[in-house]
């Protein structure tokens, strides 16, 4: 079928996409080099979010298509069952490089949703097998984005992920770090330590011998960017310790660099018992996540009487730690080291911090927040409508050439690692003369 036809576009139902204006307004990417793309009118986008939080070293990265090209034609796929190959042992091995102390177990996925539904179940299991079998709750957070399968919606703390499908798994949550007294903070906000003690009126409600796990974004990034409350997430991991409770962190954007950090987990100082990646662990160009847990919980699934060849875990996905993936994942994890873009983005986090917050002032920018080359702006609410205007934001600056992301109440930037200090006064002059251009 032509693509002047305007049936299409029709086929394609698209994911966490207003599919009726998008089909009557395509905006249709057809190439991608370091931080821009190039549209089908030939024109240069500057890539405001690094693909999905994912392509942070920048697109079409040279190492890591001679290495997909290089596996594709050498092993391009291996059952991940009960069989393995090279490639996935040496990557579990460089991500422990990255991951806080004694984080050294990797299960992979092919998706950061996957690997939040694969740290619930794993963190189900862990009780089961310790003989606590009541301990089953799990808690999330208000405004939380934990991915979209039953797990994740469940755990999250987003309405309208939720609302659409109905009952999900039994699931908490805990108070949004979101707090008035601390509109506009640079980094990490002053306020909100005492937030954590929410999780102590989940276990009066609940009984800690019911609480399986608490799972939270180490900077909540989905939602709006929000950078949790200094003080916030170690209170949370003690009062975890205290009640024998595991803490989960899902880092699917914070690991790998955007926080200035190799992870979240690191950036706060806090360490969690199971950590969840994807993203930039591959740099966007091939489906790619995993679950990383401590030796203790790992050793329990082992410690079984039952004959050796037997399944200890019965979970896994066909696509788990596959050859390409894994391949890309491993030349992605070089660049990062080879051209210290983890030291870039601390660097350059300052500077984005003072174009960022330069917007403080315009009409309908309700608030802004930031940490490492992630930010938010909440943009105030047309009548009825408050996903209105973070759209035709968002819009004015395609328009522009800058894609940023729209959603919900805001407008979000995850900046490209490789980004320059006149990029980043670019993209937010852009945001600026678009909120002014506002009706």
């Amino acid at each position: 079928m032509l693509k002047n036809n305007p049936k299409y576009y029709d086929a394609h139902w698209m994911p966490y996409s207003g599919n009726r204006e998008f089909k009557a307004n395509p905006r249709i990417m057809v190439s991608a080099k370091d931080s821009y793309y190039i549209d089908d009118k030939g024109r240069k986008i500057f890539d405001g979010l690094s693909g999905l939080w994912t392509c942070g070293a920048g697109h079409s990265r040279p190492e890591i298509i001679e290495a997909v090209s290089k596996q594709i034609e050498t092993l391009d796929y291996s059952p991940a069952f009960q069989f393995g190959h090279e490639k996935s042992f040496e990557l579990a091995n460089r991500i422990i490089e990255f991951t806080p102390k004694d984080l050294d177990r990797v299960f992979f996925t092919c998706s950061g949703s996957e690997a939040v539904d694969s740290s619930l179940k794993i963190a189900r299991a862990y009780w089961r097998l310790k003989g606590k079998v009541g301990k089953t709750r799990l808690i999330g957070r208000i405004k939380g984005y934990h991915g979209v399968n039953f797990g994740g919606i469940s755990v999250g703390g987003i309405g309208p992920n939720r609302e659409m499908f109905g009952q999900g798994i039994e699931a908490d949550h805990l108070s949004s770090t979101l707090l008035p007294e601390n509109i506009f903070s640079k980094g990490q906000p002053q306020v909100g330590d005492h937030l954590a003690d929410d999780l102590l009126n989940k276990i009066l409600l609940h009984g800690a011998s019911n609480i399986a796990a608490v799972i939270v974004e180490p900077m909540a990034g989905s939602a709006g960017v929000f950078p949790p409350p200094i003080g916030y997430l170690k209170r949370l991991r003690k009062i975890c310790d205290s009640n024998d409770i595991l803490l989960i962190f899902d880092e699917v954007i914070t690991a790998f660099g955007r926080m200035g950090a190799k992870t979240g987990g690191e950036a706060f100082g806090v360490t969690p018992d199971i950590m969840t990646f994807a993203k930039q662990v591959s740099n966007g160009s091939q489906p790619l996540g995993g679950v990383v847990v401590k030796k203790n919980i790992y050793e329990t699934f082992m410690d079984t009487k039952a004959p050796n060849y037997l399944v200890e875990l019965f979970h896994g996905y066909t696509y788990s730690a596959h050859p390409v993936g894994c391949a890309a994942s491993l030349a992605s994890l070089d660049i990062l080291q080879n051209d210290n873009l983890i030291e870039r983005v601390k660097k350059m986090s300052p500077i984005f911090e003072k174009e960022l917050h330069s917007l403080k002032g315009l009409q309908y920018v309700s608030d802004i927040r930031n940490y490492g080359l992630a930010g938010g702006i909440t943009i105030e609410s047309a009548k009825n409508e408050p996903a209105l205007r973070p759209y035709q934001i968002a819009m004015k600056c395609w328009d522009k050439g800058f894609y940023v992301r729209y959603g919900g109440d805001t407008i979000q930037l995850g900046l490209p690692f490789i980004v320059s200090e006149q990029e980043i006064k670019d993209v937010v002059g852009a945001i600026s003369d678009s909120i002014k251009e506002l009706q």
